[in-house]
């Protein structure tokens, strides 16, 4: 089975503590991976989840609050460091590029690979990424600042040729991609074998949705429908849902509402706040309203 990670390198908010990093995660899909958030320390905890700082090609941030992206400057660094010559892609809103390219200018111009900036507009639900293996979304949010969300999804996969049956029938190689995509195969003799006798369905294409930081936001809803996998920021507790509304941020019976009406498969919360010594208090409000929920946890790794 082709891989589809989610590998948590910080779930805090705002300030970093000893027990919580700041935002960003790793999606591993089917071996290539994408980093969500780059708060700082990222690249200390990319070294501890021993993930290859070389094969992240893509990096897409949700919106221009420090603890979402101060950490870039220093991997961007490493990087240079490390003699990486393959190109670097980050999908943010255009104005990162006012903060970041004059520090990249004074301390790492002569970088030996090439940096591109690509624009998404936050207010809306678009592709903005695509590769053979996945396409990549924006999902406008409700925060201080314009703010995205991202929803992975698998393509399609071909379906399975059904070994014994190719080699009962000698089906030549040259013929195997064309009843990958559908054909029927006829023998010499003239028999039409049936393309659903030479193959079995591949697996259901997953997706995984990032919904961090925002406030109550049912608008969501349509463009998360039937998601495997929500990440969905509850940074307070209901005793502070007043405060919640006034930072325009969530708490978990927010973030399990929103789960529940999207009929999402899987619930995962994140961006706890730092006022909160236990953060089980998340998890038992959220199951009262979406059972299927668990707290992200630095260092963990999330199988769909």
């Amino acid at each position: 089975m082709l891989k589809f990670e989610v590998n948590i390198l910080g779930c805090g908010s705002v300030l970093p503590t000893t027990k919580h990093n700041l935002s960003s995660q790793v999606l591993n899909i089917n071996n290539h991976l994408y980093m969500v958030d780059c708060g700082e320390g990222t690249q200390l905890q990319l070294r501890r989840l021993r993930l290859n700082f070389n094969r992240l090609q893509h990096i897409f941030i949700s919106h221009l609050h420090g603890d979402h992206f101060f950490g870039l400057p220093g991997l961007i660094s490493t990087f240079s460091l490390l003699g990486r010559t393959s190109a670097l892609t980050i999908h943010a809103e255009k104005e990162l590029g006012a903060y970041l390219i004059p520090i990249l200018d004074k301390y790492c111009k002569d970088r030996p690979f090439e940096l591109m900036i690509h624009p998404i507009d936050p207010e809306k639900h678009e592709v903005i990424w695509e590769d053979k293996t996945v396409t990549v979304y924006s999902i406008p949010l409700k925060h201080r600042v314009p703010t995205c969300g991202f929803l992975f999804r698998e393509k399609p996969r071909e379906p399975h040729l059904i070994k014994e049956m190719i080699d009962f029938y000698k089906i030549p190689v040259k013929e195997l991609q064309l009843i990958k995509k559908g054909a029927d195969f006829i023998t010499p003799d003239g028999e039409v074998v049936a393309n659903k006798r030479l193959t079995k369905p591949a697996l259901l294409p997953r997706s995984y949705a990032y919904c961090s930081d925002t406030a109550y936001n049912p608008e969501i809803i349509p463009f998360i429908q039937g998601v495997d996998m929500l990440y969905h920021e509850a940074t307070f507790a209901e005793k502070d849902k007043e405060r919640a509304r006034q930072t325009c941020h969530s708490t978990a019976i927010d973030a399990a509402t929103i789960a529940r009406e999207a009929k999402a498969g899987k619930l995962v919360l994140g961006h706890f706040s730092a006022r909160y010594k236990d953060e089980a208090i998340f998890l038992s409000e959220a199951k009262t309203v979406f059972e299927n929920t668990q707290l992200a946890g630095e260092n963990s790794v999330i199988v769909l």
